[in-house]
């Protein structure tokens, strides 16, 4: 939280900013106050950080620090805040970890929730968890524990600054760094002056532009001027015809200037004051809108930009100065835009000083609209600017202004369009020509980054098309004779989806006869939480420096598939600070890791495989250095031909991974010569990037003698880092010692590619004799890992008339990348879980690991059953179009009823997979809701509703019983667990075992040192197979000091340690767990690879917008059995975490790579996950009752991954609702919808005469007003 005083008002200003964009030399005269200052439990957590603890907001912990600080800047500001503040606060928040596996609700709703109690109860927006019987019920916290919000008790502003502030005469400040000097100038005069000698000099006032492009384009700025503190560019003013601002205005102030405004003038005079506005309340985060300027969105120029084109198209006026010059009459916003990009409007030595908004006229309309991948903190696909003047008491136009933003380099004006326009009755004729001459007049080259143009041009005439209606439904004048006016079910199409607070309710089966000390089954915060919240929680960078350590910068392939020719290095090592340059020579023994026939790779020795494979690596005194001089490493390439990078490729050049993989069931073939139909298809599902929030991180330390090593490293397998960095030094993995306090995310994505960055950390630091660090930026994280394997299944089926599905044919082809990694397992659990819920008696599927071009794709949550399982529901859809019968009635006519074998020979009991349907359908009045719907779509031409309901069966196991073995330890003293923090709640196994307070148990690290040989932390496994070893030990424990406890029945668990050491007692024990009796033959196709099935159902309802594509996530229910749950308070958020990353892999996330193999899409500007907009707005989850489980620790499932499926839920009622759109519009032709079903996709196929126009995909021939 920055605060800022201002003498001539005497007010504080209290924002919340991103520290990555905050120069250090921008805070002069400010007061900084991070997570550590609000509280700690050094001395007293504050309530916003209790709360969000308590709440189950947290579970990695990486991102909650960033969290708090928006809550609490916000209830400075704000000690009441509105609901309405409260979401803008944390509007485009988004990580995998907090909705994926934290309590989404702990932190939109728990939080604020104590200083809102009033409100939110009015509002129904408590998240409650409820006990079965419903006669019981409470909370997921306890109220009475919570600490009041006392303002009085905050941090003060320091009076030195204030005195500073008031006393201080005001000097430009100079600031010197090793490439650039900071300048401040105080007045105008100044700042001219400078640049008239530094034209080239950018002006930096949020560096949101600047600052980007030091940081990820490499550009230097030897002088840089920041001209925040100069008055003339900070005025607000109100004029006779309008509004002056300067322009260093933050984006936040201009926002609350305007917001007043329009409460305090007449309507008619704050149309161009409510388009702005609307720009303004998506335009970036709170955070960004802080720190960024009016004026720097103007000048920037860019595309992206939301404001300029409504600025440019309401006539706003700019004024400029340069030196020994004034300019007493402003220019026009727009004619900077209206030539285009090569327009030299402003020159180099002028400086915006203020923008003039100006009122709207009578009979003057004007709008503003953008679609963004995502609607909040999401730069635009597409924006617009509109404004309509019309001749006196006519609907004749009089003047025209139409710009669009995303289009091209630059905002861009129809100027032709407007002239021709002009003089034009505001009608369906003139809206026809509009679109047809909008078409012609802005021309979108093709893109280079994966973006289609037809998506574009669809929306630059479905928002002309907007404009029109919002302009005819506002003319005052409209003759019934002449003007019929919208009719009813058009005027969906005026409203946009906006965020609102969201609504749940949490179902869990409790147990009044449980021992009060006894947590397990009871909702325990995080054992963490408090620390994530105060930011005490140390990740690796968090870690301090190790005397001489050293900064690492991988170096990286930028071909596709090249023999490297040379690699010149000599550049970067005259780079100052440099240490040394490693490379695969300096490896001293395994530079490949054969873990099958195509071998893992350190560093490429004399080719390259995919782009982003790391070639060297540099060494530097800071991480600054090394990567200025990892830039400066040229290395010469020769092409090597075929470049593989897709699927389609890899079939083609028959490039696979070995071995291929089949299952068959039944007679397939003469299956499908008796049945009454037969479809088929293929889907394509993109690929999902893990986005752990902590990325890639390691620290190796040597220890100086006997070729020891310790490595710190952010794993979810300890293990195989100590196995690949002994290997790649060429020493017994007893020399190596990896330590995981705790893990920032990974699902699935800190395997075996942690194993291979660690290992080039370890060879640097071998080779330096220096501790090493290395921390991956996101864009290199994201360059150089792989994620989810993109997807294509094919599938014949053939079914009865009544529904039965009997004989399905079905092949999978997933893209592996450049090495093996996990995909062939991935391709063998896609087979084994591809029948979902379903029991299909004649069944071949076949499953093929595609080697490709790109970085290898790798494990990740749900680990293939996400993508085989959406292939299965969709052509359970395409059957249900098909017979015309409804999906539901498919999927329950095809569902597993009674006891009987799955395709691979397990015996399967389905009871609990009908009881999760028939419970959800209940719960979620499916078919009551199904009726209004229907009848919402029937009023509605531009908005429809969708609804589906998706069962899930979910085998648990990882398919060998190695993998499942676990080792825990266990010591007294008052209670010592060696184990993965990330397993926080097996504290609660522990304190059942021994019968003894949670508060006597701490973890330590997850260390090789203590327990050796574990398995990876994946698959849901963690609670089953660490809960086992935990409870061994404890009963070893327990079991030698019962002859003690017998004397002393009524001791306290002190006196008994205390008397059992006096006896040489040993008070430690190892506890181990040999895993499960899983395994599958593949020869014969049968086994038992799964020790038991999770099962669930989830019923979502979406609304769309057919003009835009945008949808809205309006309801989910979900009913899972999870046995008897250990913590339902984690299992919860579990399940609802999963759904909303499922969401994101499902609707949104899309990787976009270059004909080339290069990554588009490298960090959160370019890919978008879930945020807080995409959480349902009602999310109800129930936990079956009495569904326990014999196999595994009390009862209990492992269910990290099962919840991640049923996310596809909102892909069916998206489905679902295009139907209704294409059924309306007499569109019977069978239609695809691939993954990720974004917005461009969904417009495509709510085809109308505007896709018409633009790709000719509409059918009817009906008139553009419909």
């Amino acid at each position: 939280m920055i605060s800022t005083y201002e003498p001539a008002s005497k007010k504080i200003r209290h924002y919340s900013a991103n520290a990555c964009l905050l120069p250090i030399c921008s805070l002069y005269g400010a007061a900084v106050t991070t997570v550590e200052g609000v509280g700690s439990t050094k001395t007293r957590i504050h309530p916003v950080q209790e709360r969000l603890a308590k709440c189950h907001g947290s579970q990695c912990g990486f991102c909650t620090p960033g969290m708090v600080m928006s809550i609490y800047t916000l209830l400075r500001n704000h000690p009441e805040p509105t609901a309405e503040q409260m979401i803008a606060a944390l509007a485009g928040k988004y990580c995998h970890f907090l909705l994926c596996s934290g309590d989404p609700h702990g932190l939109v709703l728990g939080l604020p929730f104590f200083f809102l109690m009033e409100l939110m109860m009015r509002e129904n927006s408590w998240p409650l968890l409820v006990f079965f019987p419903l006669k019981v019920s409470t909370r997921l916290f306890s109220t009475d524990e919570f600490q009041p919000l006392d303002p009085t008790q905050e941090l003060i502003f320091p009076p030195e600054l204030m005195r500073m502030a008031e006393s201080q005469q005001k000097r430009a400040l100079f600031f010197h760094g090793e490439q650039m000097t900071w300048i401040s100038p105080v007045n105008l005069d100044e700042l001219l002056d400078l640049k008239a000698a530094y034209p080239k000099a950018p002006l930096v006032v949020g560096n949101t532009s600047v600052g980007p492009e030091m940081k990820f384009r490499g550009v230097v700025h030897p002088i840089v001027i920041a001209p925040a503190r100069i008055l003339d560019l900070n005025v607000v003013k109100f004029t006779d015809d309008g509004l002056t601002l300067g322009a260093v205005c933050s984006l936040s102030l201009v926002t609350d200037v305007l917001t007043n405004a329009i409460s305090e003038l007449p309507e008619e005079k704050t149309k161009v004051f409510c388009a702005v506005l609307k720009q303004l309340r998506t335009l970036g985060s709170e955070q960004i809108r802080n720190v960024a300027s009016l004026g720097g969105n103007i000048i920037s120029r860019k595309s992206t930009s939301d404001l300029n084109p409504i600025l440019a198209a309401s006539g706003c006026m700019l004024n400029l100065a340069s030196r020994g010059k004034r300019y007493p009459v402003p220019i026009p916003l727009n004619g900077i835009f209206v030539d285009g990009v090569g327009n030299n409007a402003i020159t180099p030595e002028e400086i915006l000083v203020s923008v003039h908004i100006p009122h709207s006229r009578k009979g003057e309309y004007v709008s503003a609209f953008r679609q963004a991948p995502r609607r909040e903190n999401a730069l635009p696909i597409t924006n617009a600017g509109m404004r309509v003047l019309f001749e006196e008491g006519t609907d004749i136009i009089k003047d025209l202004s139409i710009f669009y933003g995303g289009a091209v380099s630059t905002t861009v004006c129809a100027k032709q369009t407007c002239w021709t326009l002009i003089g034009r009755h505001w009608n369906e004729q003139m809206l026809d020509e509009a679109c047809r001459l909008l078409l012609g007049e802005i021309a979108l080259p093709g893109s280079d980054s994966g973006e289609k143009v037809d998506y574009k041009k669809t929306l630059m005439v479905s928002f002309f098309y907007r404009f029109f209606l919002e302009v005819f439904n506002s003319l005052p004048f409209q003759d019934p004779c002449c003007y019929h006016g919208i009719p009813m079910e058009y005027r969906s199409g005026l409203q946009d989806f906006k965020t609102k607070m969201p609504q749940s309710i949490q179902l869990y089966q409790a147990k009044p006869s449980q021992s009060p000390q006894d947590p397990v089954g009871r909702p325990i915060m995080h054992q963490s939480g408090i620390k994530h919240a105060t930011g005490e929680a140390v990740y690796i960078d968090d870690l301090p420096s190790v005397d001489g350590e050293l900064s690492l910068a991988v170096v990286t392939s930028s071909r596709a598939h090249a023999k490297i020719v040379s690699i010149d290095t000599s550049e970067a090592l005259n780079r100052p600070g440099v240490f040394d340059i490693i490379t695969a020579h300096d490896v001293p023994a395994t530079n490949e890791f054969y873990y099958s026939d195509d071998p893992e790779i350190i560093f490429a020795r004399n080719k390259v495989i995919c782009v982003g494979q790391i070639v060297c690596a540099v060494v530097a005194d800071s991480d600054v250095h090394a990567k200025q001089a990892a830039a400066k490493v040229k290395i010469e390439y020769e092409v090597l031909e075929p470049v593989i990078l897709t699927i389609e490729e890899a079939i083609k050049h028959n490039s696979f991974f070995e071995p291929k993989r089949k299952l068959e069931q039944g007679n397939v073939d003469q299956a499908f010569e008796t049945v009454d139909s037969i479809i088929e298809g293929e889907l394509c599902i993109g690929g999902q990037e893990h986005f752990y929030m902590e990325t890639q991180s390691v620290l190796a330390v040597p220890k100086g003698e006997d070729k020891e090593m310790d490595l710190y490293v952010s794993t979810q397998h300890p293990a195989i880092i100590q196995e690949m960095v002994a290997a790649s030094l060429g020493v017994p993995a007893n020399r190596i010692m990896c330590h995981v306090k705790r893990v920032g995310g990974a699902f699935g994505g800190k395997l075996l590619k942690a194993g291979l960055l660690a290992s080039v950390a370890a060879v640097a630091a071998n080779k330096t004799g220096r501790a090493v660090r290395l921390i991956l930026s996101r864009g290199d994280d994201m360059l150089i890992t792989g994620g989810r394997h993109p997807f294509i299944g094919k599938y014949k089926v053939g079914f009865m008339n009544d529904g039965r599905i009997r004989a399905v044919d079905a092949k999978y082809y997933i893209n592996g990348g450049c090495t093996p990694d996990e995909s062939v397992l991935v391709a063998e659990v896609s087979l084994l879980k591809m029948d979902n819920a379903y029991k299909i008696p004649n069944l071949r599927c076949c499953a093929y690991a595609c080697k490709t071009n790109l970085p290898s794709n790798t494990a990740f949550r749900g680990f293939g059953f996400p993508q085989s399982a959406l292939v299965t529901e969709t052509w359970i859809t395409g059957v249900a179009d098909k017979t015309g019968l409804s999906p539901e009635k498919i999927r329950e006519i095809n569902m597993y009823k009674e006891i009987e074998q799955t395709h691979f020979k397990q015996k399967l009991d389905p009871q609990n997979l009908i009881r999760c349907w028939n419970e959800c359908m209940e719960k979620s009045a499916y078919y009551s809701r199904k009726t209004t719907i229907e009848e919402f779509n029937k009023q509605n031409y531009w908005k429809k509703k969708g609804i589906a309901v998706v069962p899930m069966k979910y085998p648990f196991g990882l398919g060998t019983r190695y993998l499942t073995q676990y080792w825990r330890t266990v010591g007294v003293f008052k209670m010592f667990l060696k184990q993965n923090n990330v397993l926080f709640f097996l504290k609660q196994v522990a304190s059942r075992e021994l019968n003894i307070p949670m508060s006597y148990i701490h973890f330590c690290e997850t260390s090789t040192t203590t327990i050796p040989n574990a398995c990876a932390s994946a698959g849901s496994a963690g609670t089953d197979v660490n809960g086992m070893a935990v409870k061994d030990a404890c009963q070893t424990l327990l079991k030698r000091l019962q002859p003690i406890i017998s004397k002393n029945p009524k001791g306290t668990w002190n006196d008994w340690i205390k008397e059992a050491f006096e006896q040489s007692v040993s008070l430690s024990a190892t506890g181990y767990f040999r895993g499960y009796n899983e395994k599958m033959d593949w020869e014969k196709g049968e086994g038992q690879p799964f020790t038991y099935f999770l099962y669930g159902a989830a019923c979502s309802e979406v609304e769309i917008n057919c003009l835009t594509g945008d949808h809205k996530n309006l309801r989910t229910d979900i009913v899972m059995d999870i046995g008897c749950s250990i913590n339902p308070a984690v299992d919860i958020g579990q399940i609802e975490g999963a759904f909303v990353q499922g969401i994101g892999l499902y609707t949104m996330e899309e990787l976009k790579y270059s004909p080339e193999g290069v990554l588009y899409t490298k960090g959160p500007d370019q890919y978008k996950i879930p945020a807080v907009c995409d959480i349902p707005e009602q999310f109800n989850v129930s936990l079956l009752s009495s569904s326990p489980n014999p196999y595994a620790i009390y009862a209990s499932k492992g269910l990290g991954e099962a919840g991640f499926f049923l996310g596809c839920s909102v892909f069916f009622a998206l489905r679902d609702a295009v139907t209704s759109v294409r059924s309306e519009r007499g569109l019977t032709k069978t239609f695809v919808l691939n993954s990720p079903l974004t917005a461009e996709q969904l417009r495509a196929s709510c085809a109308d005469a505007f896709t018409e126009m633009v790709i000719g995909r509409w059918g009817k021939g009906q008139s553009i007003s419909g």
